[in-house]
């Protein structure tokens, strides 16, 4: 049986998700992660939450975003309630459910760790209690010899015996050998993949461990979603955000998603130790890694062994409960609890909030002054012009000009071209 939808779920996949259960399905104006990230904000700054977006007197909330996204965006988006039953319905043959950050039941360690990077919505097969296990992180490269594929699996199988669970990101080459590796043994499992999940889950293969209990696979991505490279080195840091440790088994040097997510961690994030392999043929990638902090592999040969190394790190943090009571009726939380189906009528329940880092109500300066200038740039776009036309045209320098079309090209709502050169707003926008 999959989870419910709730309702807040519901308002942030209108607002965040392709669509995909038909060809033409996905929409344009789709709120990138920055962009979703900002209206989530706002929404708490103005004491609402997503699913309010989608109540019957929702009008006056929509033109109170204005100032992050244009009403009628929302609108087209959020008027997408038959492509969203529809898709649904195919998600829930396939034992595919969906959670988002404003969900008691979304993965604790991601919100903890990430909070408002943690992706607004995961989809997943199997049973979402195992993304609380923590476990060994294993990860590595798509292309290696037979020989690193056996001590990759042997790993697996060590963490089975040792009681504990093992994360990896389901590609091929080392990370489906760690996970065939616990599986064979009876382990436990979580995949975190960046394409593919409705067509994984219907794998042979997997489909009696997902629905036994000791296999999860979830994703970030829709679950119709084919391969981007893009996303599979975004993917990287949830492998790690969901582990208590991570072993890199082999990476090529500067280069490849393995390096780049493990270089994240050992320069930005921090989540975990990150160790790599000790034994074998020399590798000059895990070598870089080593001169970055990474650990040597004490290489463990028992299960004891591996226990003690597992237990010796720093525990994940709980996440910060919501700090504004007035977010619910009566001053109280809002209880776990929503409307078991996707057809309902949408209506104001309370649904538990986001937790996240606490922020002040009122908007910052830069984000007001952004505020206009999101307003006042696209309309110059009529015609592609560079940045220091646009400086010129505002009046500030060509750096400030060139940061601020930066931050409108990452939100998607212009691009920047090269024949001719200069920036002009995405057809999809609002602004013409």
């Amino acid at each position: 049986m999959t989870p419910s939808l709730s309702l807040n779920t519901r308002a942030i996949l209108l607002l965040t998700a392709p669509l995909l259960a038909g060809r033409g399905a996905s929409s344009p104006d789709l709120l990138s992660p920055g962009e979703y990230k900002r209206i989530a904000r706002h929404l708490r700054e103005l004491k609402h939450q997503p699913a309010d977006l989608v109540a019957p007197d929702a009008a006056d909330l929509l033109l109170a975003c204005q100032p992050v996204i244009d009403d009628a965006r929302l609108r087209r988006l959020l008027d997408r309630g038959f492509l969203l039953s529809q898709v649904m319905e195919r998600w829930q043959a396939r034992a595919i459910w969906v959670v988002s950050r404003a969900d008691a039941g979304y993965p604790r360690r991601l919100k903890a760790r990430l909070r408002e990077d943690a992706p607004a919505v995961i989809y997943g097969c199997g049973d979402m209690a195992l993304l609380e296990a923590g476990g060994l992180a294993v990860v590595g490269s798509r292309h290696v010899d037979d020989r690193l594929i056996d001590e990759t699996m042997a790993v697996g199988g060590l963490a089975a015996r040792a009681g504990r669970a093992l994360v990896s990101g389901g590609a091929r080459g080392i990370d489906q050998a760690a996970m065939r590796g616990a599986l064979d043994a009876g382990g436990r499992v979580s995949g975190v993949l960046a394409d593919s999940l409705e067509k994984t889950t219907m794998n042979r293969e997997y489909r009696n461990l997902l629905l036994d209990g000791q296999l999860v696979l979830i994703s970030p991505y829709d679950p119709g979603a084919g391969f981007n490279v893009g996303h599979a080195m975004q993917r990287n840091k949830l492998i790690y955000a969901l582990a208590d440790a991570a072993l890199v088994v082999s990476s090529d040097l500067n280069k490849g998603g393995t390096w780049a997510g493990a270089v994240e961690q050992l320069d930005k994030l921090n989540f975990v130790p990150v160790y790599v392999r000790s034994t074998g043929e020399p590798s000059a990638g895990l070598d870089g890694l080593r001169r970055k902090g990474a650990l040597s592999w004490p290489d463990p040969h028992d299960a004891d062994a591996l226990k003690g190394l597992l237990d010796n790190v720093p525990p994940v943090p709980a996440p910060a409960p919501p700090t504004d009571r007035a977010l619910f009726p009566g001053g109280e939380p809002a209880p776990s609890g929503d409307r078991p189906t996707v057809q309902e009528p949408v209506v104001r329940e309370p649904v538990v909030q986001e937790a996240v880092t606490p922020e002040p109500v009122a908007p910052s300066p830069a984000d007001m002054l952004f505020a206009t200038v999101r307003a006042v740039i696209p309309p110059l776009l009529t015609a592609p012009r560079t940045d220091a036309e646009i400086a010129t045209a505002l009046n500030v320098s060509n750096a400030q000009a060139k940061a601020w079309l930066s931050r409108l090209v990452d939100d998607g709502v212009i691009e920047k071209r090269k024949k001719p050169t200069g920036y002009v707003v995405r057809q999809s926008s609002l602004f013409r």
